[in-house]
């Protein structure tokens, strides 16, 4: 009788979590559907793109200029940064960190951004519209985009001078996919009949008894990537339209970027926009504390970037790029920037990171410090300010120690609708 009633019990448990789960996605729909615009029929022809909204940053700096291969150089022959950019912002793949930087360049500079409205995404998963942005009229310029979105060149453009650098990063498809397994998991319907502690591994077993294209958020574990990009995310890696899609992210961005190589990637950022090494200090913002990770066995780790084939050969693809770009810039050179890069971010740290390094969620004091949790758990790292900084440095610290959701807000980007989730999400779970 008493196995019985334990038996029992956990059948009500489960019941009482897959009423709340269904509610909740239930919630979500509704969310998504009263927030997002209309779809649009996307204008595939040439569009008219704005004209260049650059101004000085200093009295020195030039940018009267026509194109993205001119805008390095002043009329001094001197190497004058870029101000407009577009950045995509890729998920799960220390893209956050890299937005960090984007925000402290652009709000030091007075740059005027293209922020979403109500929320921290231009409404993902939806493709981009212009629509999306903040204030936006047409004929509006901005100098960064940067948020997350579902990439659409066409209404980018319509932002943005012609002369926009465009970059983005990328992270191997096995650790992204390990990385949105853990991440999403319980805001994906079809992963919740997988039991035990080895969910990941068993879904990899045999993903397509779990997997239903289309499904609600089944973008988040398949081609992640190139579902961002704005591309068909269950095509087949040797399908025509995988190698045109890579073609044409090549011809779109001046620079991709490597998570796993990133201080080499932002060596390489700040000699293409031709930015100074303090624009480029990091900490590493929404890390996972290491007892959320999966450890991915050889074995596993193929199955991954098999499951994921277009990514992995978007992936492939760039890496070979990257690492010509490195070669170009020099090795003996990018090696020293490197170390340069590191020795300027650990004196940082020990200024202003309380005890050097991070810490669990339940440990950080300042809840504007808090970075913001996947649904159920606390696994996202963050930091402590330490007491008593220099006043000259204290600013900068602050910033770089700042999450997405609270520098937005600083930003003047009001949060509504990501705050109203956060509050179901905190109060549900």
């Amino acid at each position: 009788m008493l196995g019985f009633g334990v038996r029992k019990r956990r059948c009500k448990s489960i019941a009482r979590r897959l009423t709340v789960g269904v509610l909740l996605t239930s919630l979500m729909v509704v969310l998504h559907c009263l927030s997002t615009p209309a779809v649009q029929q996307v204008n595939q022809q040439k569009v008219t793109v704005a004209l260049s909204c650059s101004h000085h940053l200093s009295q020195t700096w030039v940018h009267n200029l026509t194109n993205y291969s001119q805008s390095r150089t002043s009329l001094s022959g001197e190497c004058v940064p870029t101000v407009d950019i577009m950045f995509m912002k890729t998920h799960k793949t220390a893209s956050s960190t890299l937005l960090n930087i984007i925000f402290r360049f652009g709000e030091k500079h007075g740059l005027k951004f293209a922020f979403p409205k109500g929320r921290n995404d231009f409404f993902y998963p939806s493709p981009f519209l212009c629509s999306h942005v903040k204030d936006y009229q047409p004929g509006v310029c901005f100098n960064i985009l940067c948020n997350h979105m579902r990439f659409n060149g066409n209404e980018v453009a319509k932002l943005l001078p012609a002369d926009a650098a465009y970059f983005t990063i990328l992270r191997d498809p096995a650790e992204l996919f390990e990385s949105s397994f853990h991440y999403y998991s319980r805001a994906i319907p079809f992963t919740w009949g997988i039991h035990g502690d080895g969910k990941l591994a068993e879904f990899l077993r045999e993903p397509m008894n779990y997997y239903t294209p289309g499904s609600y958020n089944s973008f988040y574990l398949k081609n992640l990537l190139f579902f961002d990009f704005g591309f068909d995310n269950n095509l087949e890696p040797n399908h025509p339209l995988v190698e045109r899609g890579i073609q044409t992210l090549s011809q779109r961005f001046q620079l991709v970027l490597m998570a796993e190589h990133f201080e080499e990637s932002l060596i390489l950022l700040k000699d293409t926009l031709c930015w100074t090494m303090e624009d480029m200090l990091f900490f590493k913002l929404n890390a996972r504390k290491d007892s959320s990770v999966s450890r991915l066995t050889p074995e596993l780790r193929a199955k991954a970037r098999e499951w994921n084939g277009a990514d992995w050969r978007l992936y492939q693809h760039f890496n070979a790029t990257f690492w010509a770009k490195v070669e170009a810039y020099g090795w003996t050179r990018m090696e020293q920037e490197v170390k340069e890069l590191r020795r300027r971010n650990a004196e940082m740290a020990a200024m202003c990171i309380e005890g050097g390094g991070a810490v669990e969620a339940g440990l950080i004091r300042d809840t504007d410090l808090l970075p913001w949790q996947p649904v159920g758990e606390n696994s996202i790292l963050g930091y402590n300010l330490r007491k008593n900084i220099d006043p000259k440095y204290r600013e900068l610290c602050r910033k770089m120690l700042t999450p997405e959701i609270q520098y937005l807000s600083e930003l003047g980007v009001n949060l509504w609708l990501t705050r109203l989730w956060g509050w179901l999400k905190d109060t549900i779970f």
